[in-house]
């Protein structure tokens, strides 16, 4: 067994990896901020330790693999001290590029949904057979003696091209990370480049226009609503909280399927799991079974009640996905005020995208809005909180001091969405 240490262990996805070689038995440690993070619970759970940055015992000639977070450039002390030591540092992507190899890989990707998608796929393929898998939201599992490996797969500055799997999902294409990506073209020029790296085939979202505009060679297997996909939804209802819909694979019926979710975008998810199913004949019945008692994955449409509300934790940070969760709270609470309580995440993404996220928050009754969080990858930018607010009738600032204007509402949905700390916001709301 290995040895392993982890410069960002805190990261979501590092955090997930590093769960997965303690699972299979490997020695694992770990450094970052002290700040506390939701990721390191597993973590600690298992007993792994985490230090502060640069006090982890690490001494020259050490025989150790060192994996550092994309987050962490080579000057950052904690990777310049080891590299300093002599001991070779691999950057993350890398390393798990590497390390699946011997599995039968499953990548998921797409510029929204992964970590749902990653989730609800691990939780299907477990009920048919052992699997490891590597999600988003920092859950990451090792199971001894599996084939199977299911992971997240980020397009940002291209790290889903140190991969190679036997399979991939493409949920949606969509122009974001705009401090790396140009434009739309140049997104899916990066999802065609990874297309080239699998090994059997794709699973695409064929009501994606994107998605249709792929150039690929590899072939492909279509699903979504859309009568020229292969695998399709059809007669979709909501019964009892749970999305019902019947599956069919190239005019032949699968049955009908059920979720535990709300909106078409988890229909759609579910039907990727089905696909990649079909591609590895594995049988439906089990698929159907798990599908049916898939929970969801962290910080995903996640919900508490108080005071007679519904507060919605989520990490919608993208037009699209406002717009995705938004549709799935009213489908779910039709007779009930929606209330979007939203914390941008970087400024380059407002600045690019100011004009969506004011088209997409107005879906909401009433919207709140927190200050930007800015990113370690960039500089304050020239737009601001403000320049969003005056885009969105009915619209409100707020922070820390000012989150008892949400107490005075009532039988209402109180949605907090973002990829920050707009957690705090809600952690406040329910002290009052």
């Amino acid at each position: 067994m290995g040895r392993y240490h982890f410069i960002g262990i805190k990261g979501s996805g590092m955090s997930a990896a590093a769960q997965i070689l303690h699972d299979l038995g490997h020695s694992v440690q770990g450094e970052d901020i002290e700040e506390t993070l939701f990721t390191e619970t597993p973590l600690r759970s298992r007993g792994i330790p985490i230090y502060r940055f640069t006090e982890a015992p690490l001494a020259e000639g050490d025989d150790i693999t060192v994996i550092a977070s994309n987050a962490y450039r080579d000057d950052h002390p904690a990777v310049a001290r080891v590299s300093e030591a002599g001991i070779p540092v691999i950057r993350y992507h890398h390393f798990l590029g590497e390390w699946m190899s011997p599995y039968t890989s499953i990548a998921v990707t797409g510029s929204h949904g992964k970590t749902t998608t990653t989730g609800m796929l691990s939780h299907a393929l477990s009920g048919v057979e052992p699997v490891c898998s590597l999600i988003g939201d920092g859950t990451g599992t090792g199971t001894p003696g599996s084939r199977l490996f299911v992971f997240e797969s980020c397009e940002y500055r291209n790290h889903f091209l140190a991969y190679s799997p036997e399979l991939a999902v493409i949920t949606n294409i969509d122009f974001d990370h705009p401090d790396f990506f140009s434009d739309i073209e140049h997104v899916r020029q990066s999802f065609e480049k990874m297309a080239e790296r699998v090994k059997r085939k794709l699973i695409v979202c064929g009501d994606d226009p994107q998605v249709s505009l792929l150039r690929t060679a590899k072939p492909l297997l279509r699903y979504g609503f859309g009568e020229t996909n292969e695998l399709r939804a059809l007669d979709l209802a909501y019964e009892s909280g749970m999305a019902v819909f019947d599956v069919e694979h190239k005019g032949r019926p699968l049955g009908r399927f059920r979720i535990p979710s709300f909106g078409r975008h988890n229909v759609l998810n579910a039907l990727a799991v089905i696909g990649v199913a079909l591609e590895l004949d594995l049988p439906l019945e089990n698929i159907r079974r798990q599908l049916a008692t898939f929970l969801g994955v962290k910080r995903r449409f996640s919900e508490t009640e108080w005071k007679r509300n519904v507060l919605i934790d989520d990490y919608a940070h993208h037009p699209s996905e406002i717009k995705a969760t938004l549709e799935a709270a009213r489908s779910k609470y039709p007779n009930r005020r929606i209330i979007g309580v939203f914390q941008p995440h970087t400024y380059s993404r407002v600045e690019k995208l100011l004009e969506e996220f004011a088209l997409s928050l107005r879906e909401a009754d009433d919207v709140f809005l927190c200050d930007i969080f800015g990113s370690a990858r960039e500089q304050a930018g020239s737009v601001t909180i403000e320049d969003l607010r005056d885009r969105i009738p009915n619209s409100r600032l707020l922070d820390e001091d000012t989150v008892s204007l949400l107490s005075g509402y009532e039988e209402s949905v109180l949605i907090f969405m973002g990829a920050g700390d707009i957690q705090k916001y809600q952690r406040v709301l329910q002290t009052l």
